[in-house]
């Protein structure tokens, strides 16, 4: 029998990485064991994606060391990780749409003008076979479903020869049946002696999936707990430095008016491809009606037609406005977004690329805030004063981190950045309020504040559309869920009553779920 030493596959000795002034891993020390799944936890800016980075060729330590089943070595590249046997899948797939699984599969790999796609399809089924994959390798990639996607990205690091896998964000955009197939796929790797590295915020997967976590904080190593001895408490204890409150609130608040109606609303994708079907719903005020669905199933473009940055083929969109004392029906389908405002209607929308469509990447967070107002103002100046005061109090109330309100956006982490949008957004006193996946990637200390955020809006008689992706967090945070699936509404559930496996179903088909409903 080895021993535990002889079971290390990976070793870090020290390693440190900077950037600028900014320690992103302060001399790391810890090891990746064969026959194990670990899971490496932080909060957002805490350095694990920087060390996994390392790892995987795409950062060179600055010093340190790291052995490789206890041989010292240098890994430049990927191509140098590779060889190691070390592979990474990334949370964005990097595949060829119009390519195969096998031609993505082989992509980039030494070889003539030929290939033997015969041998190749044969050794990728040998391998979908032995760990339980279900791959097509004649399949486009662009036929494929998001979890088809991530088998073929498994399957790639596999067929070169990685026997030690870092996944990042593996289970971000599945579905419940789909993670449950997916751990059970790791738990197969691990049973044949490869090294699983897993990095997710979601606490729940880390205690059911994996047996060691290594936690870091502010770029430094705080240490190893077995997961068999552990709780999601101590774990965010240990992440975050402090006892934090785990429990998200839903404070039960009387519905009122019905303040955005969307009627039989069809819209197509840059495409052309219809991306949503004769979809209706209402959101009334002080509630939270949150949007599941698998990625590309219409999310994106129902926020962005319903904030008017996205055309509509068919269909309505209603908003109920306060006019001279009664309220009154105003539609929205076809206005920009400044004809909207013009309207009078309060709609904040917080997009789902942030630094591309929500804030000016290279624009300090007074200039960003200003984006929200600078149209009120009359006259050739404009007032500066304003945004600044409010940047910061964003700042105060927020516990933004930022070296001051002249910082660039681009510069702050992702969870002061979302901070900051949404903060923008709020402050405008909106009626109606669309967040899209406003906690992705961030750690578990900024989420909850986001969640709080919400719920204070809620509170407000806000009407707060939530787009998220765990479903963990809607089922807890949200009153009523919309369901899409294909870009057509399969249900609209309680939330206080649904569970995620209900949900699950309805996200993957419509059919499936008529079909279970019937043998029950």
């Amino acid at each position: 029998m080895s021993s535990p030493q002889e079971q290390v596959a990976v070793q870090t000795v020290n390693v440190t990485k900077t950037f600028d002034k900014t320690v992103a891993n302060d001399k790391i020390s810890l090891d990746i064991r064969r026959g194990e799944i670990l899971a490496l936890l932080g909060e957002n800016g805490s350095g694990k994606t920087t060390l996994v980075n390392m790892l995987s060729g795409i950062y060179f330590p600055d010093s340190g060391e790291i052995y490789v089943n206890g041989r010292q070595v240098t890994i430049r590249s990927p191509k140098d990780a590779f060889a190691l046997g070390i592979g990474m899948v990334h949370q964005h797939f990097k595949l060829v749409d119009v390519l195969s699984a096998a031609e993505n599969i082989v992509l980039g790999l030494p070889g003539g003008l030929t290939i033997d796609r015969k041998k190749i399809n044969a050794d990728i089924r040998e391998i979908s076979r032995k760990y339980g994959f279900d791959i097509d390798p004649e399949k486009k990639i662009y036929n494929m479903s998001v979890s088809e996607k991530q088998t073929v990205e498994i399957v790639k690091v596999l067929y070169r020869g990685a026997d030690i896998l870092i996944l990042d964000e593996p289970t971000a955009v599945l579905t419940p049946q789909e993670t449950r197939k997916l751990f059970d796929i790791l738990r197969k790797m691990k049973a044949d002696n490869n090294a699983i590295v897993i990095i997710t915020h979601k606490l729940h997967e880390v205690l059911e999936v994996s047996d060691r976590v290594h936690i870091l904080r502010k770029g430094e190593f705080i240490g190893t707990v077995e997961t068999a001895h552990t709780s999601r408490q101590e774990l965010t204890e240990k992440m975050v430095g402090r006892a934090v409150e785990l429990k998200i609130d839903r404070p039960e608040t009387v519905k009122s008016i019905e303040k955005l109606r969307v009627d039989k609303l069809t819209c197509l994708n840059s495409d052309g491809i219809t991306a949503l079907d004769e979809v209706s719903f209402s959101v009334f005020g002080g509630e939270i009606l949150g949007v599941a669905g698998i990625a590309g199933s219409g999310q994106k473009e129902l926020c962005e037609a319903l904030a008017g940055l996205h055309p509509i083929k068919s269909g309505h969109v209603y908003s109920r406005i306060l006019e001279n004392g009664q309220m009154i029906e105003q539609e929205l389908s076809g206005k920009a977004p400044m004809e909207i405002i013009k309207a009078g209607v309060q709609m904040s929308f917080v997009p789902e690329d942030r630094l591309g469509m929500g804030l000016v990447a290279a624009m300090d967070m007074t200039d960003n805030v200003m984006l929200r107002s600078y149209y009120k103002g009359a006259g050739p100046f404009v007032d500066r004063k304003t945004p600044r005061r409010l940047a910061h109090q964003l700042i105060d109330t927020l516990e933004i981190i930022t070296p001051g309100v002249s910082t660039p956006v681009r510069l702050l982490s992702g969870g002061n950045v979302q901070k900051v949008l949404l903060g923008r957004e709020i402050a405008s006193d909106p009626e109606v309020l669309i967040v899209a996946y406003p906690v992705r990637g961030l750690d578990i200390n900024s989420s909850y504040t986001i969640y709080e955020m919400l719920n204070k809006q809620k509170l407000r008689d806000v009407a707060v559309l939530f787009i998220g992706e765990d479903l963990d967090v809607l089922l807890e945070i949200c009153d009523r869920i919309l369901v899409l699936c294909g870009g057509r509404v399969s249900g609209i559930v309680d939330a206080r009553s649904a569970t995620k496996e209900e949900i699950g179903l309805m996200m993957t088909s419509i059919s499936e779920r008529k079909e279970a409903r019937e043998h029950e």
